[in-house]
C-alpha cells in the first residue's frame, strides 16, 4: 500500500495535525457493503444518511454519537420461533454496524424509519465564536479588549 505524506500541508496550517489520523483510518478501512446507503447532501448545511434497513424494527436499532464519530447499528435478529427452511434467502438479515466521522459542529437532527429506509438527519449549526468576523488594523486598545478584536501590530 501506498504511503501519503501530509507534511507539505503541515507547514502552512495550524491544528490539522489529526487530519493524518483521519486520511490513514480512512485507507485503512474496508469498505462496507450491508447495509446499502446513500449519503445526501440537502442545502449548505444539511446532510442526510439514508440506510437501506429492510425488515428492521424500530426497535432493533442503535444509533449514537461519541466524539463525532456516529454509528448506525443492529444487532442479528432472532426467528420469531418459527424453523423456516429457505429455498433461497436473498434478503439479509443479519447485523450491521455503520460508522461516519462527522465534521466539528455537525449535529444528529433526528431519525425515522419508513418503508424500510432509515433517514438520520444532519445539519451544521456554526456558534457565532465559528462565524466569520472583521479583524480591525490599528485599534484603540480599549475596543480591543471591549470587544474582542484583533489588532495586526499589536502584542498581548
Amino acid at each position: 500500500m501506498n504511503s501519503i505524506s501530509l507534511t507539505p500541508l503541515f507547514r502552512s496550517s495550524i491544528g490539522f495535525d489529526r487530519f493524518n489520523d483521519f486520511f490513514e483510518s480512512a485507507l485503512a478501512a474496508q469498505s462496507v457493503t450491508y447495509p446499502p446507503y446513500n449519503v445526501e447532501k440537502r442545502g449548505d448545511d444539511n446532510y442526510r444518511i439514508v440506510v437501506a434497513a429492510a425488515g428492521v424494527d424500530e426497535s432493533e436499532l442503535d444509533i449514537q454519537v461519541v466524539r463525532n464519530m456516529l454509528t448506525i447499528s443492529s444487532a442479528r435478529r432472532e426467528s420469531p420461533g418459527e424453523e423456516s427452511q429457505y429455498l433461497y434467502q436473498g434478503i439479509a438479515q443479519r447485523a450491521f454496524k455503520l460508522s461516519f466521522r462527522l465534521d466539528d459542529y455537525i449535529e444528529v437532527e433526528g431519525a425515522s424509519l419508513k418503508n424500510g429506509l432509515l433517514h438520520v438527519d444532519l445539519v451544521r449549526r456554526l456558534p457565532e465564536a465559528a462565524k466569520p468576523r472583521r479583524i480591525a488594523v490599528n485599534a484603540d486598545l480599549k475596543a480591543v479588549a471591549s470587544s474582542n478584536v484583533v489588532s495586526i501590530g499589536q502584542t498581548a
